[in-house]
C-alpha cells in the first residue's frame, strides 16, 4: 500500500480544503527516498494528519472506545473546524485518501471520501481505478475497507510514538495476537475452517431427510433470534456503561465545583469544629498544669544562674554561722579557764597570757561579718531540696506542657480558619443534593448494566446449547453425507489445518523472535544488547531475557526502553509478515534519550517501511537529524504553521529551516 494524497477539508485546525502529496519519490539513481516529514510546534496539527487518515479509513473504529451511534456522530462534530475565519465557522468536513494497494497480484488506485455535517452520520464513498463502486453501501465499503487494512494492525503501522510503548505493558499478548495472526496470514486458516464448517453443513443440509432438515431449521431459528437477542442485550449493556462513564464525569465536574466553592471545607465543618472543641479543652488543662507549676517551686528553675549563685551565698552563711558559734563557745570556755587559773596565784600568770595569746589567734580567724540572710540549716537544706526538684521535675513538666500548648494554639488557629473557609451547609445544598441524584443515576445504571450483561449471557447459553443440539443432529446423520469425495476432502482437511495452522504458528514466532532481536539490538544502546525474546505461541506473549536467562519485567523498563522495545516488535512483525504497509509516526523522538533518537534516526527511519510519514516538532527532527541523517531519504518535507488570529494552520513545502538558516546554524 501507498497513500499517494490526502485532501482535508474543515478537518480539526485545517480550514477550506489542504492537499498533501505524499507518494514516495526516487532519487536520480533510482534509489527510494521514503520518508515524508512533517514539521510543526506543540499544537499545529500534526496529530491531526494522523487522526485524519485514521479517521477516513475506519470511521468509528478510529476512535479508542466503542462508541454509539450518537456519540460517534459528537465525535465527529467535534473534528469539525472550529476556527475564527470569514464566513464564520463551518458545518461540515471530509477526508480524501488517495492510495494504492495490491491485492492478489493486481494493484488498484482507490479514492476513498469521508464527509460528515453538524450532527448527521458520516458518508463514504470510493472509487477503484477512476470508477465508483456504487454497488456497495455504507456497511459494505466500512467492511471492504477493514479486508484492504484491518483495523487491528492499523495501530502497529499508523501510532503516536509515545503511547506505543503501551505494546510493552501489554500482559495479555492481545495487541501482539491480532497483529501476528492478521499480518502472518494465520487468521486465513482461521477462516478456511469456518468456511469449510458451512460447506459441510449445507452439504448435510441437502442430503438429509426433509423432517430433520425442518427440525435443524427451527433449531437454527430459535438460535439465530437467540443470537439477535444477545447482541441486543450486550449493545444495551454497551450504552448503559457509556452512560455510567458519563455520570462519572458528571459527579467529577460537580465535585470540582463544590471544592472550588469550599465544599471540601464544608464536607469537614462539622469535624473541625469538634476538634476544635477538643482542642480548647486540652488547652484549658494544659493551661491549669502551667499555672500549678509556677505555683510550686518553678519559678526557682526560671533563673538558674542567680539560684545557683544564692545556694552558693546560703553555704558560705552556714559556714560563717558555725565558725561564729564554735568561737561563742571557745570564748565562754576561756573566761572559765581564766577564773580558774586566776585563783591559781600569780605563778599561773605566764600561763594565763600564753592561753589569752592562743584564743586572741583563734578570734582573730573567727569571722566578723554580719549574716544577711539568716537561715537555719533546715531551711537551707529545705530550699536546696526544693531548687533540685525545680530543676529535675518541675521545669521538664513545664517544658512539655508549653510546647504542647504552642502546638495545641496552632492546631486551633488552623481548625478555626478553616471552619472560617467553609460555606454554610445551605449554601451547597443543591450541589450536594445533585451529586447524591447522580449518585443514585449511578447505581441505576450498574444495576441495569449487569442486568443487560446477564440477560446477553443468558441468551448466549441458550444460543451455544441450541448449537450443540444442531451439531448433534448433523453427527447423527453424519454417514449420510460422508458419501461425496468433496465431502470427504473436506473433513480430511479440517483435521489437517489444525496441525497446519500450529506449525505455522511455531514457524511464524520462530522468525518473529530472530527478527525481533536483530531490531533491538540495531536500535538499543550498547549496554543494553544482552538481552533476547521469547513469544509464546499460544498466547503470543513476549517475554523478555537477559544474559543470565533471568525474565525482565517489561512494566520496569524506562519510558524511551518500552518504546524501543515496542519499535522493534513492530518492524519485526514487518519483516516477517512481508507485508508492504505505510508507516506513520506521530511525536516518534519524544520520549527517548540522545543516544536511543540517534539509532532511531539513523537505523529505523529510513529503512522501517516503503513509506514512512513523520510528524515531528523542532526539538525531535532537529537540523542536525535533518541535514546529516535523513534529507537523501526525503521525498516531501512540509512546515504545519499555526495561525493564532485565525486559530487555524496551513502547509507549506520545506521543513523548518531554509537553506539560508542552515547554512548559518
Amino acid at each position: 500500500m501507498i497513500i499517494k494524497k490526502l485532501v482535508l477539508h474543515n478537518f480539526r485546525v485545517f480550514r477550506g480544503v489542504h492537499e498533501v502529496n505524499l507518494e514516495p519519490t526516487h532519487d536520480r539513481f533510482d534509489n527510494a527516498k521514503p520518508i515524508i516529514l512533517f514539521g510543526g510546534l506543540n499544537g499545529a496539527g500534526k496529530t491531526s494528519i494522523l487522526s485524519a487518515v485514521r479517521t477516513v479509513l475506519y470511521g468509528r473504529q478510529a476512535f479508542s472506545r466503542a462508541l454509539s451511534q450518537s456519540e460517534y456522530i459528537d465525535q465527529l462534530t467535534a473534528l469539525i473546524h472550529k476556527g475564527d475565519g470569514q464566513g464564520g465557522q463551518p458545518d461540515q468536513a471530509s477526508i480524501e485518501l488517495i492510495f494504492t494497494f495490491t491485492q492478489d497480484g493486481q494493484e488498484s488506485e482507490y479514492s476513498l471520501i469521508r464527509s460528515w455535517k453538524k450532527g448527521q452520520k458520516d458518508r463514504l464513498s470510493l472509487s477503484q481505478d477512476g470508477t465508483s463502486r456504487s454497488e456497495l453501501n455504507y456497511e459494505q465499503c466500512q467492511g471492504f475497507l477493514n479486508e484492504l487494512i484491518p483495523a487491528g494492525i492499523a495501530d502497529l503501522f499508523f501510532f503516536d510514538g509515545e503511547k506505543i510503548a503501551d505494546l510493552a505493558e501489554d500482559d495479555s499478548g492481545s495487541i501482539l495476537q491480532t497483529a501476528v495472526r492478521r499480518l502472518l496470514g494465520i487468521d486465513l486458516i482461521a477462516r478456511l475452517k469456518s468456511d469449510l464448517a458451512i460447506y459441510l453443513k449445507r452439504h448435510g443440509a441437502e442430503t438429509m431427510p426433509a423432517k430433520i432438515n425442518q427440525e435443524l431449521k427451527v433449531l437454527e431459528d430459535e438460535r439465530k433470534e437467540l443470537e439477535k437477542i444477545a447482541e441486543r442485550a450486550r449493545f444495551e449493556a454497551d450504552l448503559k456503561a457509556a452512560k455510567i462513564d458519563l455520570t462519572d464525569k458528571e459527579i467529577t465536574e460537580l465535585e470540582d465545583t463544590l471544592n472550588a466553592d469550599g465544599g471540601a471545607w464544608a464536607k469537614t465543618r462539622e469535624s473541625e469544629q469538634h476538634r476544635v472543641d477538643e482542642l480548647l479543652e486540652e488547652k484549658q488543662k494544659l493551661e491549669k498544669e502551667i499555672r500549678t507549676e509556677f505555683e510550686g517551686v518553678l519559678p526557682l528553675a526560671l533563673a538558674p544562674n542567680a539560684l545557683k549563685e544564692l545556694l552558693s551565698d546560703l553555704e558560705a552563711e552556714v559556714q560563717v554561722k558555725q565558725k561564729q558559734s564554735f568561737g561563742k563557745e571557745v570564748e565562754g570556755l576561756f573566761e572559765q579557764l581564766k577564773v580558774s587559773l586566776n585563783s591559781l596565784g600569780r605563778e599561773m600568770q605566764p600561763a594565763m597570757e600564753l592561753v589569752s595569746q592562743c584564743f586572741d589567734s583563734h578570734m582573730r580567724e573567727v569571722p566578723k561579718d554580719n549574716v544577711a540572710l539568716d537561715l537555719s540549716d533546715r531551711e537551707y537544706r529545705g530550699l536546696e531540696q526544693q531548687a533540685r526538684d525545680a530543676e529535675l521535675n518541675s521545669l521538664p513538666r513545664f517544658e512539655v506542657a508549653r510546647e504542647r500548648l504552642t502546638q495545641v494554639e496552632y492546631e486551633i488557629d488552623n481548625a478555626s480558619k478553616n471552619i472560617e473557609r467553609a460555606p454554610e451547609k445551605e449554601q451547597l445544598q443543591s450541589v450536594f443534593d445533585k451529586i447524591r441524584e447522580l449518585d443514585g443515576k449511578r447505581f441505576q445504571l450498574k444495576t441495569e448494566y449487569l442486568q443487560s450483561l446477564e440477560k446477553a449471557k443468558g441468551a448466549f447459553r441458550k444460543a451455544i446449547e441450541l448449537a450443540r443440539k444442531e451439531q448433534k443432529l448433523h453427527d447423527k446423520h453424519r454417514s449420510l453425507v460422508n458419501a461425496s469425495e468433496a465431502v470427504s476432502n473436506a473433513q480430511q482437511s479440517l483435521l489437517l489445518l489444525d496441525r497446519f495452522s500450529e506449525l505455522l504458528t511455531l514457524s511464524r514466532v520462530k522468525k518473529l523472535e530472530s527478527e525481533f532481536i536483530k531490531s533491538y539490538c540495531q536500535l538499543a544502546r550498547k549496554e543494553d544488547l544482552q538481552i533476547r525474546a521469547r513469544i509464546n505461541p499460544n498466547t503470543f506473549d513476549v517475554e523478555l531475557v537477559d544474559e543470565h536467562d533471568n525474565a525482565i519485567n517489561r512494566k520496569e523498563l524506562s519510558a524511551g526502553e518500552k518504546q524501543i522495545y515496542a519499535i522493534s516488535i513492530l518492524e519485526a512483525l514487518g519483516r516477517t509478515s512481508g507485508r508492504k504497509l505505510p508507516i506513520i509516526i506521530d511525536t516518534p523522538l519524544g520520549r527517548l534519550d540522545s543516544h536511543h533518537r540517534d539509532k532511531l534516526v539513523k537505523y529505523y527511519f529510513p529503512f522501517a517501511s516503503h513509506q514512512v510519514v513523520i510528524l515531528s516538532t523542532d526539538t525531535e527532527i532537529d537540523n542536525h537529524y535533518f541535514s546529516e541523517y535523513l534529507e537523501e531519504d526525503i521525498s516531501h518535507a512540509y512546515e504545519i504553521i499555526f495561525n493564532e488570529r485565525t486559530k487555524s494552520s496551513s502547509l507549506k513545502e520545506g521543513y523548518f529551516w531554509s537553506e539560508e538558516q542552515k547554512e548559518a546554524v
